[in-house]
């Protein structure tokens, strides 16, 4: 056994919370959205990354660029959500307008309120933009590292998918606000130990005795193989149409966690990206979209009739106790993990309460996860004991 690098007041202290949202999330690749959400010019996503706001865009002429999202006269944050782009980006508070590349272009009676303005010197702060695997990550530096560089060594440790050429299964697009802190829901995320006792119902078609997993730098690689019983006839038993082939060795689950807070769940038959999104101390936003084979209804509808017997007769809930709308009854894993979540953050704030020993294997990714958030807030300057 191994001793914890956390204690309870770094889940539920508002000054260390502050400082992560400055020297974590502010500093670092931040998942965006699906190439898909700007495949058409004219199009904008943003996103908030710790103390930021940002911007992305395809401009007109197809260019993928990213900005600051705030009007360089007072801070008015110029683009909310996603959707469609005009030709000029115009602050709602005074007019201000910009080109799509991020040039102050005018102002409202100029010549009278800003005499000798320098409109060169007020275009939007830059950021920086990349595509890795059908995702578009956005830095708020605007000299980041390239996103493929700082994904480059995890290439061996992800699924061999074509991910763009993969359609989304909007239908399945999941969000919750979970009252935990974020760190609980990126442990619980990558907790190898929970994984065959509180989803021995749920997740029982992958065998976790002979799961891989470690770091990459700051990332996390995890990826376990089908359990015999679901695999000896996955041309019956997988949910959907399976994306890799039935005798690839590697078939299985990878479940790496980008650092620091977006994991892919990237199985036999489906993708999905899992966004944890810090909201305060106490309460995190969580984000998953999917996708699946680019394949007709009709394999989706044959494939689902195939596995239904399986599903029906194999999935259980944790407990034969609690009644199906209680989580631990739902047979529900993610409802699962959403309890223990929201239980550990209430445990924490009782005085009486401290961490007992940490898995020597089992909790070993929770640790190191632990020591490389530490370590990002030491460099930033903050006392984390």
């Amino acid at each position: 056994m191994e001793n914890n690098i956390l204690t309870n007041k770094d889940y539920t202290c508002t000054k260390r919370f502050n400082a992560e949202m400055a020297h974590i999330f502010s500093n670092c690749w931040t998942f965006c959205g699906l190439v898909e959400d700007l495949q058409e010019n004219n199009r904008y996503l943003t996103v908030v990354a710790g103390l930021t706001s940002l911007v992305v865009l395809r401009d007109e002429q197809g260019e993928l660029k990213a900005f600051h999202n705030f009007c360089r006269h007072r801070g008015m944050k110029l683009l909310d959500g996603q959707g469609r782009l005009s030709a000029k980006i115009t602050c709602p508070y005074h007019d201000w307008t910009y080109d799509q590349s991020g040039n102050l272009k005018s102002l409202p009676k100029a010549k009278q309120e800003f005499e000798g303005l320098n409109k060169a010197c007020l275009s939007l702060k830059r950021a920086s933009v990349g595509i890795w695997r059908g995702m578009v990550w956005v830095h708020p530096d605007p000299n980041a590292v390239p996103v493929q560089q700082y994904f480059s060594g995890m290439g061996s440790h992800v699924a061999p998918y074509d991910v763009e050429a993969l359609v989304e299964a909007k239908e399945a697009l999941y969000e919750v606000t979970i009252n935990a802190n974020w760190k609980l829901v990126a442990e619980n995320y990558i907790d190898h130990y929970h994984l065959a006792q509180l989803h021995a119902g749920t997740l029982h078609m992958y065998d976790h005795k002979k799961a891989e997993f470690g770091f990459v730098d700051e990332h996390v690689f995890f990826w376990e193989p089908l359990a015999q019983a679901y695999y000896e006839n996955i041309d019956q038993h997988s949910p959907y149409p399976l994306l890799i082939d039935k005798n690839d060795k590697k078939m299985g689950a990878w479940v790496p966690l980008l650092f620091p807070n977006v994991g892919l769940a990237e199985s036999e038959s489906s993708w999905s990206v899992f966004h944890i999104m810090p909201l305060s101390v106490d309460q995190t936003k969580v984000v998953v979209r999917s996708k699946v084979k680019n394949c007709s209804s009709m394999a989706f509808i044959k494939q689902a009739t195939k596995s239904y017997t399986f599903w029906t007769s194999r999935v259980k809930a944790k407990s034969s106790q609690h009644e199906q709308s209680h989580a631990l009854g739902s047979g529900d894993f993610m409802q699962e993990d959403i309890f223990v979540c929201e239980q550990l953050q209430q445990s924490l704030s009782n005085p009486r309460f401290e961490f007992g020993p940490s898995a020597k294997g089992g909790e070993r990714l929770i640790r190191g996860f632990q020591q490389r958030v530490n370590a990002k807030l030491t460099q930033g300057g903050f006392n984390v004991r």
